[in-house]
C-alpha cells in the first residue's frame, strides 16, 4: 500500500514539474509570437466579447468557427483564447485541422492579458 501511495506521489510530483517546464516555455513562445505579428482570436461567445475583450482581438466564437474559419489566412499566425482555455484547445486544434501551420493556443483571457502586458 506504501509502495502504491509513494508512485502515486512521484509521478503527482513528476507531472506538476512537467507542467510548471511547458507553461513556462508556453509563455515565451506565446510572447515572441505576439512581438512578431500574430493576430488574436477570441473564440467567446458575441455576448462575451461584448462585455470585454483583449484590444485588437477579432471574435469568431468556437460555435461559428466550422462556417467562419475561411474569412482567416491560413498563411497568418493566430492566437486563440477564450474565458478559460478549453473553447480556445478546441479552436486551434479544429484550425490546425483546417490547415493552419501557425495556431497557438492562448488559454484565458487574462492569462494572455498578463503575457503580453511590458514588463
Amino acid at each position: 500500500m506504501i509502495t502504491v501511495l509513494l508512485l502515486a506521489l512521484v509521478i503527482a510530483l513528476v507531472y506538476a514539474g512537467y507542467c510548471l517546464y511547458r507553461s513556462a516555455h508556453l509563455s515565451e513562445e506565446l510572447q515572441s509570437t505576439i512581438a512578431e505579428g500574430a493576430l488574436i482570436l477570441d473564440v467567446r461567445t458575441e455576448k462575451e466579447y461584448a462585455a470585454g475583450h483583449i484590444n485588437g482581438a477579432a471574435n469568431i466564437s468556437l460555435g461559428t468557427i466550422r462556417k467562419r474559419y475561411k474569412e482567416l489566412d491560413p498563411q497568418k499566425a493566430y492566437i486563440t483564447y477564450c474565458s478559460h482555455g478549453l473553447r480556445s484547445v478546441k479552436a486551434a486544434n479544429l484550425l490546425r485541422e483546417r490547415g493552419f501551420k501557425q495556431v497557438y493556443n492562448g488559454g484565458a483571457r487574462e492569462d494572455l492579458e498578463k503575457l503580453m502586458k511590458p514588463h
